[in-house]
């Protein structure tokens, strides 16, 4: 087993190889990748299904479909690769030229990162989805999941890393730690003289440790408590489609909803069939059934979990929803302004003004305007597989494609000008 200092060494040695390999050429591997991927579904899956059986009894039903790999799934994570393939290439673009009265000719040009990290948790598909998104933008990749999912990421690493061998690129431009333990994330923190940019993917606690302890660049990354603010104006079952997609279509992501604001004007007629549908038709069909944890106010309307005091700044990633009425949508506003983590945040209402209001005072990566939050996705923004979702301002911000792995340098041609 190689130490973390000897992947980290690897990766460092095989990024620069990348800058010479041809538009084609990394869609070749690409392809090559996600037919790896395939080819190798039943080890995959077999690997996945042990993750499965030791995680059983330490992770909540929605972190447990979070790790969870079918056929189905695979499939999609062979799709997202191939989607790469269609994007443009971000390196060699021409930013801005600027033409000196000597004669300098200066271009400012994207160019790869070099050495991407990314600390993760137990979601598989983010192996694929780094590895493919890393190649195109022509940086190596270093991937260091959690113990939960490792068994899992290792197959899916070992598939990706046959198929570069395959088209003659060397392997080690895909790097899985393989130390699981506090210390390895440690390491890749401190690894300045290796790592030219770290993307921490999972809970507050690990964005937060990255942060505060890193010496090497971090975007910030994921922690989602996001909002859906039913306006007095809004559709009631719109509003009810909205919601439950938002928080019940898979709990246990960052783009789902963590709290419903409910303005007061339709809240006697919303909260009741937002009860119906979370709470008593999910029962009814054998699903987990929403808990509602609910402000007084909303207490006197529908039955549910009081809420406590801590409910209004979780991201629970589960089948919890905190509620809450409002009097206006300025003080929903006012509300997520004070309560959200700046990822994704979503006005259910018939009022074009209003909606207008929310988007220009809502102060997040991703606002919507009768949509679900679920939409925050590279996928679904058309940028292909995500690298992560940037709730920072700085560089990257929202789902994080192909171009937010690139940096850019100057180019400057000259006949013999000196200063």
């Amino acid at each position: 087993m190689m130490t973390t200092l000897e992947i980290l060494q690897r990766a460092k040695a095989a990024a620069p190889a990348l800058s010479a390999v041809s538009t084609e050429q990394k869609n070749e591997a690409l392809r090559a990748m996600a037919e790896s991927l395939l080819a190798h579904t039943d080890g995959i899956l077999e690997e996945n299904s042990k993750d499965m059986e030791d995680a059983k009894g330490r992770l909540s039903d929605a972190m447990m479909d979070r790790l969870l790999l079918n056929e189905e799934r695979l499939s999609g994570m062979a799709d997202g690769i191939r989607d790469v393939c269609e994007l443009p290439d971000p390196v060699g673009h021409v930013l801005e030229e600027i033409r000196r009265p000597n004669g300098l000719v200066i271009q400012k040009v994207t160019v790869p990162m070099g050495v991407i990290a990314v600390i993760y948790e137990s979601r598989p598909n983010v192996t694929s989805d780094v590895s493919a998104l890393c190649l195109k933008s022509g940086s190596a990749c270093i991937l260091r999941t959690g113990r939960d999912a490792f068994r899992t990421a290792n197959a899916i690493a070992e598939a990706l890393k046959e198929a570069l061998a395959l088209v003659g690129l060397t392997p080690d431009l895909i790097q899985l730690i393989q130390d699981t333990s506090r210390e390895s994330a440690n390491e890749l923190m401190q690894a300045r003289d290796y790592v030219d940019l770290l993307i921490p993917r999972g809970g507050a606690g690990l964005i937060k440790n990255c942060v505060e302890n890193a010496t090497v660049n971090v975007i910030q990354t994921g922690t989602g408590i996001c909002h859906v603010y039913v306006d007095g104006s809004a559709d009631p079952e719109m509003a009810v489609n909205i919601v439950e997609n938002a928080k019940a279509s898979r709990p246990s992501v960052c783009n789902a909803e963590e709290v419903c604001l409910v303005h007061r004007d339709i809240a006697e007629e919303f909260l009741p069939a937002l009860k119906q549908r979370l709470v008593d038709d999910r029962m009814a069909a054998g699903l987990t059934p929403v808990e509602l944890r609910l402000d007084e106010r909303a207490m006197k309307i529908i039955p549910g979990t009081a809420a406590g005091p801590d409910d209004f700044d979780t991201e629970f990633l589960d089948y919890i929803l905190a509620v809450g009425i409002v009097d206006s949508a300025e003080e929903a506003i006012a509300h997520i302004a004070e309560h959200s983590t700046g990822h994704s945040e979503s006005i259910v209402t018939g009022e074009p003004e209003t909606a207008e209001l929310f988007l220009r005072c809502v102060d997040s990566a991703a606002v919507y305007v009768n949509a679900s939050t679920r939409f925050t996705d590279g996928g679904e923004f058309g940028l292909g597989c995500e690298i992560g979702i940037s709730t920072q301002k700085m560089h990257a911000r929202g789902p994080m494609g192909l171009e937010a792995l690139t940096t850019y340098k100057y180019i400057i041609r000259g006949d013999g000008q000196c200063r």
